[in-house]
């Protein structure tokens, strides 16, 4: 990284024993290690972070979240105020039974009419 070798290193000693003395050059050292240690911790820490930042930028966004479907409660009573929000909802159609209802009323009046003649007819 500085491209500091052998020679260069017993310098940088020497003058620091120089200058520091015996007595405060180990702990000077290990401080100074210490820092150096932390740098390269945050050094990686950096790095890290920034190839999942990557990464998650390459990933497909996730599919979307479908909208969970409302529970109607089945042991409570209705309110009026459900009942008529729940008819609102609903399409105006006519039911059923009673389109069903009307076309069998012909059929059974003309059942009614037949019975009578057929009667008539044997009395």
């Amino acid at each position: 990284m500085f491209d500091v070798g052998l020679w260069e290193l017993l310098l940088i000693f020497g003058v620091g024993l120089l200058i520091l003395g015996p007595e405060r050059m180990p702990r000077v050292a290990s401080q100074l290690g210490r820092w150096i240690g932390r740098a390269r911790r945050t050094a990686s820490s950096l790095r890290r972070q920034l190839e999942q930042e990557i990464a998650s930028a390459d990933a497909p966004p996730p599919p979307p979240k479908r909208k969970p479907t409302p529970v109607k409660p089945v042991n409570r009573p209705v309110t009026a105020e459900q009942k008529a929000s729940s008819a609102a909802d609903e399409p105006q159609t006519p039911a059923a039974g009673s389109a069903a209802g009307s076309a069998a009323a012909p059929a059974q009046g003309l059942q009614r009419a037949q019975d009578h003649d057929d009667s008539a007819d044997g009395s």
